[in-house]
């Protein structure tokens, strides 16, 4: 992919196309494989960002659209919260940023969170960014991280969203 992007600039820079100097080439953090493996991915790119829609069905084996089993999708699972938190340290490890995209960076329950694992960006849709941007304003990371810290502790993801809501 990223040899496709430099034929492109190529192309475009002997067409006499104006582009911006550098280009930063990011990955997609999807599947539970990718999380693992993100060592093995980060020194091929600029920055990792988790999609938790998928993320979380993927890790706990719950198809969200599936009316059957909808009620037991779990954002706040301790495997996804294992998998974000292995993501963002390996991020820091390679100097790459770390962002979420996906229902749960606007879910304001898991702001103070993904805040305090170290997420450092949060991709919502152009109606929540005020709502969002107003909840992670009155936030100290200080005390997100020791929060954090605390919720990965705990191994049953009703805590974890009883403590989340509280």
């Amino acid at each position: 992919a990223k040899e496709l992007l430099w034929r492109c600039r190529e192309e475009l820079a002997s067409e006499g196309v104006a582009m911006a100097e550098r280009i930063e080439v990011g990955v997609m953090i999807e599947v539970p494989g990718a999380a693992i493996t993100a060592d093995i991915i980060a020194p091929e790119v600029d920055f990792f960002s988790i999609g938790t829609n998928d993320l979380v069905q993927y890790t706990v084996a719950v198809d969200r659209v599936n009316d059957r089993v909808a009620g037991l999708f779990q954002p706040g699972h301790p495997a996804v919260l294992r998998l974000i938190r292995s993501v963002v340290e390996t991020g820091k490890r390679h100097g790459i940023w770390v962002g979420v995209c996906g229902e749960m960076a606007s879910d304001l329950m898991m702001t103070p969170v993904l805040v305090g694992l170290g997420i450092g960006e949060l991709s919502v849709g152009a109606g929540q960014v005020p709502r969002v941007k107003a909840a992670v304003r009155r936030l100290n990371a200080a005390e997100c991280r020791d929060w954090a810290a605390g919720i990965m502790e705990m191994g049953d993801p009703d805590t974890i969203q009883r403590a989340c809501r509280a």
